[in-house]
């Protein structure tokens, strides 16, 4: 058996950087005084001339952003998800997301994953925020290859984006030499006619995990890979939805708002399903390792199975 490559999103978020570089001198990156955590340090290295540290002050680097992408630059501005899109809301709502300008909102550390830092860093309500912003786009990729394939896709894209990527490092999905990004448009990973697993982030690796057990189990789960969490790829989950006859969905954030929420929106007003979410389940966080947090919260395989057989018995 091949060992399992492990690697944080994040990464692939710096890994897309240092390739953005290479082949597109109009790109600029900015950070708020954490390159070393955010990754943006491997592309101010290589290209210090195209890197601006606003420091701990998120509000002004979105304003900054904002205005160097009014001169003909595509900008990168990266913190934390906490203070990306909670401190900066306004910032991203009035500069970015009004005037609809091209700068990429590239949030690290989203989620309980990030273990240790505890509650006031751990962001599961940073996906919500950004969805109530109209034409912002939310990208939340489930590995590394997807994540530095999505940081390519979003330079190209001409207006907001929100990406969201871990600290956690997380299984590789993806084969990189195969993989390819499709904008706003959601993957069928597994087959299946008895319940749609409706996944983000780094629950589509825990969402493969439940379907391999449901399988041993007499249940056939159909695996749904959604990077793309604004705009939705409605077709793909209403026909999941038509031909399993329910679904669940997981991520690693609030359930109230975020892809739970966008699905059961999409779900109640076009083809009502019985649904159940796996998420956080509106409370905050705490300090401690990061699988154990997500154990604690129901972020895994185990909680996804106990969603589907409940949502099935319905």
């Amino acid at each position: 058996m091949s060992e399992v490559i492990k690697k944080a999103t994040r990464d692939g978020y710096g890994e897309g950087l240092l390739e953005l570089g290479k082949i597109n001198d109009k790109v600029i990156v900015m950070d708020a005084d954490l390159a070393g955590a955010t990754k943006t340090g491997v592309f101010k290295k290589e290209y210090p001339d195209r890197f601006y540290n606003a420091g701990i002050a998120e509000g002004n680097l979105m304003s900054v952003a904002a205005g160097l992408s009014l001169t003909g630059y595509t900008v990168f501005a990266s913190s934390f998800a906490m203070f990306a899109a909670g401190r900066a809301f306004e910032q991203i709502r009035n500069s970015i997301g009004y005037p609809h300008l091209n700068v990429k909102i590239a949030a690290t550390h989203g989620g309980i994953s990030v273990g240790e830092d505890g509650a006031s860093h751990q962001c599961c309500e940073d996906i919500a925020l950004m969805r109530t912003i109209p034409g912002m786009t939310i990208i939340n990729p489930a590995d590394a290859v997807e994540a530095k394939a999505a940081v390519l896709a979003a330079a190209e894209y001409e207006g907001p984006c929100y990406l969201r990527f871990g600290r956690l490092a997380v299984p590789q999905i993806f084969d990189e030499a195969a993989y390819k990004f499709e904008w706003g448009k959601g993957a069928q990973l597994t087959e299946g006619t008895d319940v749609a697993i409706v996944a983000t982030g780094l629950m589509v690796n825990e969402a493969l995990i439940a379907a391999e057990e449901l399988k041993a189990e007499g249940i056939s789960a159909r695996v749904i890979n959604i990077h793309t969490i604004k705009p939705l790829d409605e077709e793909i989950i209403l026909k999941a939805a038509k031909d399993c006859g329910c679904v669940v969905t997981a991520e690693e954030h609030n359930i109230i708002g975020g892809l739970g929420g966008a699905v059961s929106e999409l779900l109640s007003e076009k083809l009502p399903t019985p649904i159940k979410r796996v998420g956080v389940n509106d409370t905050f966080g705490r300090s401690g390792p990061a699988q154990e947090l997500l154990h604690l919260y129901g972020l895994d395989a185990a909680h996804i199975k106990e969603a589907v057989k409940e949502v099935m018995s319905r």
